[in-house]
């Protein structure tokens, strides 16, 4: 008889809810030996939540083992012999705490006892005995405490009081006049001790010195941090006195993770020199300070590149921080660079010299650390149809050989059938090109005009990559042209791209819109009768910006949106200071900013509109959206407008609750389907 052949399964298409069998894997740290890497992986549990565990890998290969069972596991950090892991766990109860286990096995014992509060960053002193630990106490008026006695005595919610402008962060809340100090931790008793508790604004960076006798510290102690983000110090602190002591030498300006050179010699840092906020359209770059001659120099002010260009995806941490790294011989220092879409490894040699891009086959890289053993780097790798994995890389002088060790989401992705995007260089008007990516359907077909749909980053300074982008994939699967961009304002493409927006948004950004959009009108797949727009927060801007100016676009979403600028610039967690980033100010001197507030023009709009916004955004708040609806309700526009609860923040798309992203995801293919997948009257 003869056997039957093997019958190729079907792929089907992506859908919303897939997002609840990824598995998202971050945050990869080698051990000091280099044999192998523990990282997280999170995923949607069984109860409308997010779990994170740890695992492991050999570098040599094999198979991935879960590490630890808690469902509130993260931040995996290597003792130096390689014996330990410590790691923030909320184990018992909603308090997170650092936790020790054994690499051999067994299971995880807590370490520190901190009262209810956020547990930041911290790091290992290179003799194994202690950690350095960021912590910031909950507000007494906020604690649960305070919630079960208000409970019980019927008393009333408490005000928020603040005397500062920073008390309060989106995705973070309401810290108040709370602040993050740094702790040293016993690996033996667990007993924590205040060593600096003068940072203002609670960003600051430490390491240790090879030693272990000192920690080096980025931090700003002025009393008005949040609009002098520039008066960024670096300080070195004993940690036996706690005595402190400024280095000097570093010009003036932002700094942001710093690392001590192995050998003592160095610090490196994070910055930029001259007084520009945070919030910069100049390029952040790479500081080296020599600790015996007392100077400090930049290493990339020749390069055109910026160690804060983060492609923004829906699928990884879209984390706005620098990373670089020492190599293991002190001679090179690794770092992460966004150039073009892609997120690459680059390095230069500390004593001097260009910058070298490696790994080129893996155009979406995320390092985590260094091997202090033999050099290699943990880190994860993707792309536009791969979620990302584990891998390793060896490095040499000249080359990084990447190894993939993990392949978590591949038996997922071989049931799906993905659209794999194209990239374009698009002209505008004025002659500037531009970056843009076309994903067409999976089952196009040559001939066939389809519906399309153009989407806008935000930031605006920041950049689409070539990623894997689960909003994209569903769109296209559900039959659009989706087509993506990086006008001018976007990080990736050299300072002056970036620059060329500067307190003038709605110029030349719009001239690339208008540009990308001729692309798709004549584009061979495109219908130009059915092409849509949509974007978020800044993206949400130039999508209110666009249906002002233009009536070609059928209909449009517009995500956690800016619509007014005089509003945005008090009532956002980042208030727009006077005469900074924008010209004027937003009491007595608002004319520009008005210019450039889409609701300005809302008179001239006649696009459908979906408006989608969380009512706990404290980057864009809810108001902004709210001016939208209300402008085009009284216009009689057709207009919904979706409010995500208090509990959700600006970052909903990428963090919010599973059901709530697909609920999204769902409000958008609807209006879609209402308004592109039929010919327009």
């Amino acid at each position: 008889m003869a056997k039957k052949r093997g019958v190729k399964r079907k792929r089907r298409l992506i859908c919303a809810e897939d997002i609840r069998k990824f598995q998202l894997v971050s945050d990869p740290q080698i051990s000091a030996t280099g044999n192998e890497i523990v990282f997280v992986v999170k995923q949607v549990g069984d109860k409308n939540n997010y779990q994170t565990r740890l695992w492991l890998v050999e570098t040599a290969g094999g198979e991935p083992r879960q590490f630890t069972s808690g469902k509130k596991d993260r931040s995996p950090r290597w003792s130096p012999n390689g014996e330990q892991i410590a790691f923030v766990s909320e184990r018992e109860d909603e308090n997170p705490q650092i936790y020790l286990i054994d690499v051999a096995g067994g299971e995880a014992s807590q370490l520190t006892s901190f009262p209810e509060g956020s547990l930041g960053q911290f790091r290992w002193s290179p003799d194994g005995k202690q950690l350095a630990v960021v912590f910031r106490e909950q507000h007494p008026d906020w604690t649960k405490a305070a919630e079960k006695n208000r409970k019980e005595t019927g008393g009333s919610l408490p005000p928020r009081v603040a005397e500062n402008a920073w008390y309060r962060l989106d995705g973070d809340g309401y810290f108040l006049e709370q602040r993050y100090k740094l702790y040293l931790v016993d690996i033996e008793s667990g007993e924590s001790r205040v060593v600096y508790d003068r940072d203002t604004i609670g960003s600051m960076d430490f390491d240790f010195s090879p030693d272990s006798s000192e920690l080096v510290v980025s931090t700003n102690r002025d009393k008005r941090s949040m609009p002098r983000f520039w008066k960024d110090e670096l300080l070195r602190i004993d940690v036996k006195t706690g005595k402190q002591k400024r280095i000097k030498g570093v010009p003036e300006g932002p700094k942001s993770r710093v690392r001590w050179s192995a050998d003592g010699r160095f610090i490196a840092y994070a910055g930029r020199e001259g007084t520009e906020e945070s919030y910069s359209v100049e390029n952040l770059e790479l500081f080296l300070y020599d600790v015996k001659k007392g100077k400090a120099w930049s290493l990339t002010e020749n390069e055109d590149y910026c160690l804060l260009a983060v492609a923004i995806s829906d699928t990884s941490e879209a984390e706005f921080a620098p990373w670089f790294e020492f190599s293991s011989d002190g001679r090179r220092i690794f770092c992460r660079i966004g150039v073009e879409g892609e997120m690459r490894v680059a390095s230069l040699p500390v004593r001097g010299g260009s910058l070298s891009f490696h790994a080129s086959d893996y155009p979406d890289c995320a390092p985590g650390n260094v091997s202090s053993g033999d050099g290699r780097i943990a880190l994860t790798v993707g792309g536009p149809t791969t979620l990302p994995e584990v891998a390793v890389a060896n490095c040499s002088l000249n080359d990084m050989a990447v190894s993939q060790l993990s392949n978590l989401n591949g038996p997922l992705l071989r049931q799906l059938e993905l659209a794999t995007p194209k990239s374009h260089w698009v002209k505008a008007a004025d002659g500037h090109r531009s970056q843009a990516w076309v994903m067409k359907p999976p089952a196009a077909r040559t001939g066939k005009k389809y519906p399309a749909v153009l989407q806008i980053h935000g930031g605006p300074h920041a950049q689409y990559g070539v990623g894997f982008f689960h909003e994209f994939q569903v769109l296209a699967a559900a039959g659009y042209v989706v087509v993506f961009s990086n006008p001018r304002g976007s990080k990736g493409y050299g300072r002056d791209h970036c620059a060329a927006i500067q307190g003038n948004w709605g110029s030349v950004d719009w001239t690339d819109i208008q540009g990308v959009t001729r692309f798709m009108q004549k584009h061979a797949s495109i219908d130009p009768s059915r092409i849509g727009i949509m974007g978020g927060s800044y993206g949400g801007y130039m999508t209110n910006w666009a249906i002002g100016h233009s009536n070609e676009y059928v209909a449009a979403i517009s995500d956690r949106c800016v619509s007014n600028l005089i509003s945005m610039s008090g009532n956002s967690d980042f208030p727009l200071e006077p005469d900074r980033y924008f010209p004027g100010n937003f009491w007595d001197r608002p004319e520009e900013r008005w210019r450039q507030s889409p609701i300005a023009y809302f008179g001239e709009v006649q696009t459908p509109t979906l408006i989608i916004h969380s009512e706990g955004d404290l980057r864009c708040n809810v108001e902004q959206s709210e001016q939208v609806f209300a402008a085009l309700n009284c216009r009689g526009i057709p207009a919904r407008f979706v409010r995500y609860p208090v509990t959700t923040s600006h970052g909903m798309s990428r963090k919010g609750p599973p059901d709530l992203r697909i609920h999204r995801l769902q409000e958008i293919l609807n209006w879609w389907s209402c308004y592109l997948k039929r010919k327009p009257a």
